[in-house]
């Protein structure tokens, strides 16, 4: 007759709950599959399977009992890495919702204001575009399976029961400058190009004061953040990939390991 004892069967749960509170973490935050749009069910589901799938490949679990406070301290140790992890990645495309909000306050377009669904937050339409446009081609890179893929690797490199405060999260506070960073890079052409164009009026208003500047500026302003927008589009793409590889570079260093 097969005989387990307690802690045996502490760590045969462990082997599965634990891995399981890491990737749900990740599942929580993480793009696409942390938006509203996906039931929770969905994201329980998903995380319990691959944590069924891994578990053999997962080192020794420190022996802790299920039912201590110890246990419990553990989860919410994996959970927050998850976390972490997952958060990585939510910068990275919200890079393009702020790329969108300072284009739309250049062009005139910030009072054209759609309420996402998913978030509940109000943000401009062009936003809204871009994050979308930023989604695609994170997908067209398969960002969200090598995503998978580093927090699979994370059980290996970053062992169950690591002290949580030994990661790098200095860095991982430096990540929210790099937001700010990225989509400035991404929008200074298009918000220089906007500047010549107010200097311009500018001019003109003093040339000719009697010329209406606020009917003639607007649709011009308007016409110009257009056409800003449309030569983005050869551009960004290509700017963004790398800012892809280089977040999914980073989710793989914080964890410990060499690229």
């Amino acid at each position: 007759m097969l005989s387990l004892t307690s802690t045996q069967i502490s760590m045969l749960i462990g082997s599965l709950w634990w891995p399981f509170c890491r990737i749900m973490g990740a599942f929580m935050i993480m793009p696409l599959l942390g938006n509203a749009y996906v039931p929770v069910t969905v994201r329980i589901l998903l995380s319990l399977s691959i944590a069924v799938l891994i578990s053999h490949l997962i080192p020794s679990v420190p022996p802790v009992d299920a039912l201590s406070l110890s246990a419990v301290y553990l989860a919410i140790e994996q959970l927050l890495i998850g976390v972490m992890l997952g958060f990585i990645l939510y910068l990275l495309l919200h890079v393009m919702t702020l790329l969108g909000t300072i284009m739309s306050m250049q062009m005139g377009l910030a009072i054209a204001i759609m309420n996402d669904p998913a978030t509940g937050d109000a943000n401009p339409i062009l936003s809204q575009w871009f994050l979308l446009f930023g989604t695609l081609i994170f997908l067209a890179l398969d960002g969200h399976l090598v995503a998978i893929g580093v927090l699979v690797d994370s059980f290996r490199l970053w062992p169950i029961g690591s002290d949580l405060f030994s990661l790098p999260l200095l860095g991982f506070v430096h990540r929210v400058g790099w937001l700010f960073a990225a989509a400035l890079m991404l929008a200074l052409p298009a918000v220089l190009a906007m500047l010549m164009v107010n200097i311009t009026f500018g001019v003109l208003s003093r040339s000719a004061p009697s010329l209406n500047i606020f009917s003639l500026g607007f649709p011009m302003t308007m016409l110009m953040g257009l056409l800003c927008v449309l030569l983005s589009l050869s551009g960004v793409p290509e700017r963004y990939s790398d800012l892809c590889l280089e977040a999914l570079a980073f989710m793989y260093q914080f964890i410990g390991g060499a690229v």
